[in-house]
């Protein structure tokens, strides 16, 4: 193929990947080193109290923001190096609480809290969504052809719906006196609050991303189903292999680029999660990285924004999702080699 008519095809692609993800990736790395604040002046100001025979004035020191010809704030930028992601991973505060082994301190802070929180729901929901889409692929790989088209359908249905309104509908089965409350304090015997646990939260939030990203799986999965050699299925069935050995040794070996496409995929995405957040209201007991960076840019009482504290949280998010996908990349190039050698 020619360079130029490489050039034409790749290009828009290039150029948008550069628009979109390289620049604002670059513009967020650099704000991380510096912090935008207002300038205030100290004004001196007069206070009288009323009195008509003998009025009594005392005058104090206020500091007020300097407004420019439009009325709008003055603000200074300057470098502050680290200084932010300190302010975030607050270090001296997270050692002295690992070095008593106090996870219940460390856990105070916001960045561990979400750091906590974001590892356990990516590394947790990973094989679940994996070995789920799996089971979901097989079993409707094995029905019978009137059933596939309405199973299909049925299995894709939770993908279908969007992230925050399926949240949403979990969450009002449970709280309150939602109709999962009310079947478990009839079986119970006893009145509950899901909400008011941590961990229910949390479980909660993991059955969720499970039954939402696993048709994907599914998907992925069963098209790779139909392209498993028969001839080697059918010799390890003359072998005597049981269905357990066939989807272990033959089956499992040849959606391996699958599952790790998969993986890379929900690794991404979950690292990444948010919706479950909003969806469920989870801030005051779980936060997660992404949260922590749209909380850092929310404006305050005053209206700034901890902008700086905000990228530097975003590049420390980026970081983790990197050192995650490092040993399924490994694995990639190291098969890639292997099929071009």
């Amino acid at each position: 193929m020619k360079f130029r008519t490489f050039a034409i095809f790749v290009g828009p692609s290039v150029f948008m990947m550069l628009l979109f993800i390289a620049f604002p990736l670059i513009s967020v790395f650099k704000q991380s080193f510096y912090v935008t604040q207002p300038v205030y002046d100290q004004v001196t100001v007069e206070t009288c109290t009323p009195g008509f025979l003998k009025q009594i004035c005392t005058s104090e020191v206020k500091s007020q923001p300097r407004l420019d010809a439009n009325g709008a704030p003055v603000t200074q930028t300057r470098f502050v190096g680290l200084q932010s992601y300190r302010n975030v991973l607050e270090p001296d505060r997270a050692w002295a609480a690992l070095s008593r082994w106090d996870l219940s301190t460390l856990l105070t802070i916001d960045f561990w809290k979400a750091l906590r929180f974001t590892v356990m729901f990516t590394l947790v929901t990973l094989p679940l969504v994996l070995v789920t889409g799996l089971a979901i692929a097989v079993a409707v790989n094995n029905a019978t052809k009137s059933l596939r088209g309405p199973l299909i359908f049925v299995s894709l249905l939770p993908f279908i719906i969007t992230p925050v309104i399926g949240a949403l509908s979990i969450r009002w089965l449970f709280i309150g006196d939602g109709i999962m409350t009310a079947f478990l304090e009839w079986a119970l015997g006893h009145n509950i609050s899901v909400f008011a646990n941590a961990w229910a939260i949390e479980a909660l939030m993991y059955f969720y991303r499970v039954w939402h990203v696993a048709p994907f799986a599914f998907v992925i999965f069963y098209a790779g189903l139909q392209t498993v050699n028969q001839d080697t299925l059918e010799s390890a069935i003359i072998d005597g292999a049981s269905r357990w050995q066939r989807l272990r040794y033959v089956v499992i070996p040849h959606l391996m680029p699958l599952i790790v496409f998969v993986s890379l995929i929900h690794l991404m995405d979950s690292y990444r999660v948010f919706d479950e957040i909003v969806g469920f209201a989870s801030q005051a007991y779980v936060i997660s990285l992404q949260w922590l960076t749209y909380d850092l840019l929310t404006p305050d009482d005053s209206g700034t924004r901890a902008i700086s504290r905000a990228s530097a949280s975003a590049m420390l998010t980026m970081i983790g999702i990197v050192i995650l996908l490092i040993p399924l990349l490994r694995k990639t190039w190291r098969d890639h080699k292997s099929q071009v050698h």
